[in-house]
Formats: C-alpha cells, structure tokens, sequence
C-alpha cells in the first residue's frame, strides 16, 4: 500500500507534463490523536519552472530562493482562499523528496494543525525523469484535514463513522459547521511499560499505536507518551503512556 501520492511523480514528469495534481488514498503507520489517522485521502500538487520563469537567477541560489518564494506565495494564497484570514506559520521539516521543505500550520481548535508539507523538489529525482537541472516545487496535503477546518469537524475519525447523525448534517456544494452530536466525555487510562535492548528490536511509540488500533480500534482518540525514565544502572526505559478513549456515541470506564 502506497504511504504518499508522490509514487505517481516520476511517471508524470517522464511524461513531460510540468504542473500536474495528484489525489488518492494512501495508508501509514501513524501516531494516534484527532488529526491522524491509518488511511487518509492526500494531494499532491508539482510546478516545474521554465527558463522564461527564471529570468533574472545568476545562481542556483537564486533559483532555489525564486522557487521557494513561489511556493510559499502560492500556498498561503490557497490556505487564505480556504479558511479565510486564518493564523498561520510556516517550520522547516524534513522530507525525503524536497530539499528544503516545510510544513504549512494554521491555528485551529486551540493548537497548531498541520495540513500540507511542500518544498524543493531534490534534483536527482529531476535528474532521474531526464529533466536535467530543470528546478520545480511539490507540496502534498491531507483532504481530511481541510475538512476538519472547513467545516469545524474536532476528530478525523468521523469521516469513517457509518453514522447517519454525521452524514446528514452535509450536502454537496454547501459548507455548514458539524454539529457534534456525542455529550459523552472521554476516559482516560494510563500504561507503563519497560524497553530496552534486551526486548529485542529499539522501541518506537507507532509500535504501541499499532497495538492499540488492532485492539481498540476507533474508540481511541488519542496515545500520548507523558513521561520516561531511565533507569541508572540497567539504562533500561520505561515508558509512561497515557490513553484517551473518546467513542462518537458512548463509552464508560466500567466498559473499558
């Protein structure tokens, strides 16, 4: 199963086309909380740059700065078209096609959400298509997450929920504000665990978020790792992991 769109990109610039969008459903292994989620539906937009484009660039500085700023300018257009005069940041990550890239954040429900990662397009991927030096941009954005500002949904996943009291609230072409209709409030269990070398392969959080959706499925909203320590003589670490079960309809400790 593909984990990004970006699959379908060397086909494309093979093909000679310089702008194209790409739109499908990829699947990862994903930390656990409102805005993640094992399978969502991404796009991904590409922009190569003609010499006419680069009129005026002595270096390939000044390429790179030229087609990051068109990035950038492009971006925060769509993003204000979207959401209207939103609160927004751009911070530097790390992607292994792009070079440099970043992520977009705007400030929705309280905290910072993330909804696209962009940057330079690595010129040996270019290279690899038989474009040459030819520069270009590319920027891959989860569909999900518009929604969830769009139209004010606070968990990515009601849009797998086979609910009807979800589904009748939206009509094609018309934006409304999602009305929850769960009054339940969450619980919370905690678990503690030790890893180390001597439990076989290094720890990773997404290991313990596997295990929960195989076994709880959607009634998790989210795993939160709220402490570790180290132990001073066998170096061993224990993990302290906090569990938020949030069902869409009802749920109660008694339950879990």
């Amino acid at each position: 199963l593909r984990t990004h769109t970006i699959s379908h990109q060397m086909e494309l610039l093979k093909s000679g086309v310089d702008r194209f969008l790409v739109t499908g459903d990829v699947y990862r292994r994903d930390e656990i909380d409102s805005s993640h989620y094992p399978v969502f539906h991404q796009m991904e937009g590409v922009k190569m740059f003609n010499e006419d484009e680069l009129f005026g660039c002595d270096s390939d500085d000044d390429v790179i700065r030229l087609v990051e700023q068109d990035l950038k300018k492009g971006l925060e257009g769509l993003a204000k078209e979207l959401f209207g005069d939103v609160e927004m940041r751009w911070v530097d990550a790390y992607f292994p096609f792009t070079d440099p890239s970043y992520e977009l954040e705007i400030f929705f429900g309280g905290e910072w959400l993330e909804v696209l990662g962009c940057g330079v397009i690595h010129r040996e991927i270019v290279e690899s298509s038989g474009r040459g030096k030819q520069p270009g941009w590319a920027f891959g954005l989860g569909l999900e997450r518009l929604a969830m500002v769009l139209f004010s949904i606070p968990d990515i996943r009601l849009f797998w929920s086979e609910d009807e009291r979800f589904h009748s609230q939206f009509r094609s072409g018309e934006i409304v504000t999602f009305e929850p209709y769960s009054k339940y409030p969450a619980c919370f269990k905690d678990i503690s665990f030790w890893t180390g070398d001597d439990v076989g392969k290094p720890f990773h959080p997404n290991d313990l978020n596997e295990v929960v959706r195989d076994v709880a499925g959607d009634l998790v909203e989210r795993v939160e790792l709220v402490d570790t320590f180290v132990h001073p003589k066998t170096k061993r670490l224990r993990n302290f992991f906090q569990i938020s079960y949030q069902s869409m309809d009802s749920i109660s400790h008694k339950f879990l």
